[in-house]
């Protein structure tokens, strides 16, 4: 497995090297964002650790050019930062990113962490099917959405989250159980990660995002995946 590490504190890039080429990754390394788009364009990434602080494009700008380009924006991206506020986490995720993870970071956690979403990634690519819900169409051999004809771009995890659910039509999930089954109980990921990730993909499939036609919520227990257009709107998405 090829990782890229985009940072621009080379410690931090040697810390990180060290440690997963001695779990077997090959490492690769951009200090600039530019550096590390164009490395992107030309490489072969199956994971990227980016840092918010970067000189040039910084990272949050680069993860939204990375996840608006169809040759890129399935590649699975860990953030690393200095910054624990809770807005910040939320942007990252809410601009694609598949793990968030704040500075000073323990190695081993890290690791831990490209291998649960690396592990995500492999078990969504084994499936060859495709689902059809109205406008809705989700191809899970190509990792592909599109809605209307149109394609939707989704970060894998958002796309293992909807695969998740539209596979389960009309069952309510709650915020644990979506934890289990999509992070598979990884301790550092919140509940609060749940909503962020069900906002993005609505924002990418519904027409109306606040009034949802196919991940819908039930108010104080979860969220489930409607094949069937909504008759009335009484419960209105969060």
């Amino acid at each position: 497995m090829n990782v890229l590490i985009v940072d621009d504190e080379p410690d931090i890039i040697e810390l990180l090297r060290y440690n997963l080429v001695r779990e077997g990754f090959t490492v690769d390394s951009a200090l600039t964002g530019d550096r590390a788009l164009k490395k992107v364009n030309s490489g072969n990434y199956d994971l990227i650790i980016l840092d918010l602080m970067l000189p040039v494009i910084p990272g949050l700008e680069l993860c939204r050019i990375l996840r608006k380009d169809e040759r890129t924006r399935s590649i699975p991206i860990i953030m690393l930062t200095a910054r624990t506020d809770e807005a910040d986490k939320i942007v990252g995720l809410e601009m694609g990113a598949d793990d968030y993870i704040t500075k000073p970071f323990s190695p081993r956690e890290l690791v831990a962490r490209v291998r649960a979403v690396l592990r995500r990634v492999r078990e969504d690519s084994r499936v060859a099917k495709e689902i059809r819900s109205g406008d809705l169409y989700i191809n899970l051999d190509e990792y592909r959405v599109e809605v209307k004809g149109r394609p939707v771009r989704l970060s894998a995890t958002e796309f293992k989250m909807l695969r998740f659910l539209a596979e389960r039509s009309g069952k309510v999930f709650n915020r644990e159980q979506l934890l289990d089954a999509v992070w598979e109980g990884d301790a550092f990921v919140t509940p609060r990660t749940v909503d962020v990730h069900i906002n993005r993909i609505r924002s990418q499939i519904e027409d109306d995002p606040k009034n949802p036609r196919y991940i819908r919520t039930v108010r104080g227990v979860g969220y489930y995946f409607s094949a069937e257009p909504a008759l009335s709107s009484p419960v209105k998405g969060e």
